[in-house]
C-alpha cells in the first residue's frame, strides 16, 4: 500500500484545539467568529477533613469543593498578573524550557496552595466544577446532545448533555466537545490550565455572561502560549 494513504487527514477545525505557535483566531478563521479563553480554577475543599484521593469525579467535585478564581489567587499570592500565574502553573508541570520558566512564581503557587489547602488547576482536562454551567448554557441555546472527542478527535461519541452534567458520563476523558451542527466548540489544550469556548460572537457572549466564566477574549494575535508574549 502507498504510504501516503496511511497519513491521517487534517482534523476538522470545528472539533479540535488550535495548534501551538499559531494565532488562535486565524486557526479558526471561517469556522468560528469568536474565541474566549476561560481559566481552570483552583479548588478549595469545603471541609478541612476532606481526604483527596486521586482526581475527584464530577459529583465529588460539586459536593466537596468550591471555586477559587485566578483573580482571587493573585490577591492571595501577591503574584503580579494572570501572565505570571499562567507561567508559574506551567513551570510546576515542567511545561516550559528554562528560558521561559519562573521558578519563583511556581514556588509561590505551591506555598499558597499548601497554606490555604487549595488544589492547583488541572492541565489538559476540562474543569468539571465549571462544565455543568457551560453545558447548561449550551442547552439554553438549543442543544440537547454534544459530540465528545479525544485530543485529536479521531475517536468521538455523541452524548446526551444531561448525562455529562450529572456525572453519568465522566467528562475528564474528553478533550473536545462540539455541537452536532458544528456551531459551538469547547476544547482544551493538553499542556494548559485553560479551555476555549468557540462560536459566533453573540453565542460566546451569551454563554460567558450567563456562566460568569473568568478569562478573556482572543485577539488576532493571541496564541496558546499567550502569557509568554511581550
Amino acid at each position: 500500500m502507498d504510504e501516503a494513504y496511511r497519513r491521517a487527514p487534517k482534523p476538522h477545525k470545528y472539533a479540535v484545539c488550535a495548534y501551538e505557535g499559531t494565532s488562535i483566531k486565524e486557526f479558526y478563521k471561517n469556522v468560528f467568529e469568536e474565541v474566549y479563553i476561560f481559566f481552570h480554577p483552583f479548588l478549595k475543599p469545603k471541609s478541612k477533613e476532606l481526604q483527596v484521593n486521586g482526581f475527584p469525579t464530577t459529583k465529588e467535585t460539586k459536593q466537596n469543593y468550591e471555586v477559587v478564581t485566578w483573580r482571587e489567587f493573585i490577591t492571595l499570592s501577591g503574584l503580579n498578573n494572570i501572565q505570571q500565574l499562567d507561567i508559574g502553573l506551567r513551570t510546576n508541570i515542567l511545561g516550559l524550557s528554562k528560558e521561559y520558566a519562573d521558578q519563583e512564581a511556581a514556588t509561590i503557587i505551591k506555598d499558597v496552595c499548601q497554606k490555604y489547602g487549595l488544589l492547583e488547576p488541572s492541565e489538559g482536562v476540562f474543569p468539571n466544577i465549571l462544565i455543568e454551567n457551560v453545558l447548561n448554557a449550551v442547552k439554553e441555546v438549543g442543544h440537547g446532545w454534544i459530540w465528545c472527542g479525544d485530543e485529536h478527535c479521531t475517536k468521538r461519541k455523541l452524548e446526551y448533555i444531561n448525562d455529562l452534567i450529572d456525572g453519568t458520563v465522566e467528562i475528564y476523558l474528553n478533550r473536545n466537545l462540539f455541537t452536532h451542527d458544528h456551531k459551538i466548540l469547547i476544547t482544551t489544550h493538553w499542556d494548559s490550565h485553560f479551555s476555549f469556548l468557540c462560536s459566533d460572537k453573540a453565542t460566546v457572549k451569551r454563554i460567558v455572561e450567563s456562566t460568569n466564566l473568568e478569562g478573556f477574549y482572543c485577539t488576532n494575535k493571541t496564541k496558546i502560549y499567550w502569557s509568554l508574549e511581550k
